[in-house]
Formats: C-alpha cells, structure tokens, sequence
C-alpha cells in the first residue's frame, strides 16, 4: 500500500510526527463530538508531544502494514485536516479481515466526504490488502454513521454486547460487515 492517495475531491495521507500541530488542530476543533463515541483519553492527549508519540506508532505501524490511518485533507484545502479513516485489526490469511473506522469534522458533515473517503479505503483494503471482508463497529445513537455504512454496502450482522467502556460505562455496539465479492 502507498502513504498517500487521491479520490476526485480529497487527499489521504498516512503522517508523520511532524503534522501533529495539524492533528491537535482537528482534535480540538470537535473534541466533544469525538469523545461522544470513543474511549476516554489519556491526561496529556491534546497535546503536540503526545500526538507526536502517537503518529510516530501509526507510521511505524504502516510501514508493517498493519494499520494505515489515513488523514483526509480537501484538495483544495491540503493543510487543513477534516478527517481519518483507519484500516486497522488486519488479520490476513485464513480470516482475511480487517475493520474501519472513521470519523470527520462536523463542518465537513453532509458533504459526501466521509462516503467518498471510507468507500475508498474499502476498495483498497480489498484490493490492496486482498481482504475478504471489512467491519464496522459503531455506536447505536450514531445514525448517521450507520446510514454512511449501510449507503456504501455493509450489512448490520449484530450487536456486540458490552463492546466498549465509554465515560465509565460499557456499551453495546452494532456490527456491520461487507464482503468482498
């Protein structure tokens, strides 16, 4: 896989530890909108040193083909981040699966880019990573999310039950998968 991509109106990079003053930027522009749906984080997480640490292990990670988070910047716009897509739990051979995760800026909502730039990761992750199938997981008060999957293909398969510890809670979350035929 390469580090860097284009769809017809977005680019997607995988980073190095030198964009994280861009990361901190997209982290802090919905930080209550991404800690709705995703774990606590750690003390020092909205800073540039620890997002640095944390683009360093996504790099390193890449380069063994074994996540690829891919921040995605407008063409028009390639310094400003407006969101990722993750590749990540990549279990090739007998499983050959993987799962995706997304997320992007509320600004950007509504614009097809989130569709866009996750169908694209699928596609790679089928043909690049000649997966079989790719997951999702996602939270059940997360419709839009849900309807984003369900546009691009992926079925709901079923409920993970006590998923995930969200602000000190365990939480259910949905399943959904595509098959690469």
């Amino acid at each position: 896989m390469f580090f860097k991509y284009e769809t017809p109106r977005l680019l997607l990079k995988v980073l190095r530890a030198d964009c994280a003053p861009q990361v901190l930027d997209f982290y802090n522009r919905d930080k209550e909108l991404f800690e709705m749906y995703e774990i606590d984080r750690v003390p020092d997480f909205y800073t540039v040193k620890h997002l640095q640490k944390v683009l360093r292990y996504e790099y390193n990670m890449a380069v063994k083909s074994q996540l690829f988070r891919f921040y995605v910047f407008e063409k028009e716009n390639p310094c400003r981040i407006i969101g990722t897509v993750c590749i990540h739990n990549i279990a090739p051979a007998f499983y050959g699966s993987c799962e995706i995760g997304y997320k992007f800026s509320s600004e950007f909502h509504h614009m097809g880019y989130a569709t866009e730039a996750v169908g694209f990761c699928t596609k790679l992750a089928f043909n690049e990573l000649r997966m079989h199938k790719v997951t999702a997981v996602v939270h059940p008060g997360n419709v839009p999310s849900m309807k984003l999957l369900n546009g691009l293909g992926f079925v709901q398969e079923g409920l993970l039950r006590d998923y995930l510890m969200l602000h000190g809670k365990w939480c259910n979350h949905y399943i959904y998968g595509l098959v690469n035929k």
